[in-house]
C-alpha cells in the first residue's frame, strides 16, 4: 500500500485549518489534494489529536500483525486436517 505523503500530524493540521474557518477548496489547493483524499482524512481523523491520531496507527499495526498471525495458524490447522485424514 502507498504510503501517504502526509504524516498524522501533518493531516490533523490541515483538517484543523478548514474547521478554523477556511474554505474546503482553498485547503485543498494550498496542500495539493483532492477534495475526495481531504473527505477520506477527515472521516477518518476528524476530531482527532495528534496523540489520538498516533495511537489509532499503533492499534492498526497491531491488528494486522494479529490477523496475519491468526492467518497462518489457520493454514497450520488446514495442513494439520488434511494430514491427519489421508490413510497412510
Amino acid at each position: 500500500m502507498k504510503r501517504s505523503r502526509f504524516s498524522e500530524e501533518q493531516i490533523i493540521a490541515i483538517l484543523k485549518e478548514q474547521e478554523a474557518g477556511m474554505a474546503t477548496a482553498e485547503v485543498c489547493r494550498r496542500h495539493g489534494i483532492s477534495s475526495a483524499t481531504f473527505y477520506k482524512w477527515k472521516s477518518k481523523y476528524g476530531g482527532l489529536e495528534v496523540s489520538e491520531a498516533r495511537r489509532l496507527r499503533a492499534l492498526e499495526d497491531e491488528n494486522a500483525r494479529l490477523k496475519k498471525l491468526v492467518a497462518e495458524v489457520m493454514l497450520d490447522n488446514v495442513v494439520l486436517k488434511d494430514l491427519a485424514s489421508k490413510k497412510w
